[in-house]
């Protein structure tokens, strides 16, 4: 992937709707949103973190940055939740980015000097890496520096 992966921390508001469902909204990812009959079903296999995940996978592949998070106590002051102090529950939930999907594969052609194409398959033999897979993560360690 063409990011760090890393675990990420978002606030979430949960919405008891009707007295009958909740409804989760997730502050940092506009237009994020889940639910579910019980609490169990907002945060099990199907609720509010894959919402999440697949929010997020939508963002970077649209090129866009994953949107820096908030505080909680950010978004209670801000217009959008201010009324809602007593009808509303925060939390926060952990979500592990390496659940995102691998990119897929491009196939690209490269011109390299013959002789810097020996050292990096020498390198990349050392490793146990295919030459592909020493070239993207050495340019992976060049992006994040």
């Amino acid at each position: 992937m063409g990011m760090e992966v890393r675990a990420m921390e978002f606030p979430i508001v949960i919405h008891y709707e009707d007295g009958k469902s909740y409804g989760v909204t997730v502050p940092d990812l506009p237009g994020c949103f889940s639910g579910g009959d019980t609490l169990d079903e907002v945060f099990g296999q199907h609720g509010v973190r894959e919402a999440i995940l697949l929010h997020v996978e939508g963002i970077l592949e649209d090129g866009e940055a994953i949107p820096e998070r908030k505080s909680i106590e950010e978004h209670r002051n801000s217009g959008e939740f201010a009324e809602e102090h007593e009808s509303v529950i925060w939390g926060v939930v952990d979500v592990d980015l390496a659940e995102l999907p691998e990119d897929k594969a491009a196939r690209i052609q490269v011109t390299v000097p013959s002789r810097l194409l020996a050292k990096i398959d020498r390198q990349a033999k050392l490793q146990g890496k295919t030459r592909s897979a020493f070239l993207v993560t050495a340019a992976e360690r060049q992006l994040s520096a």
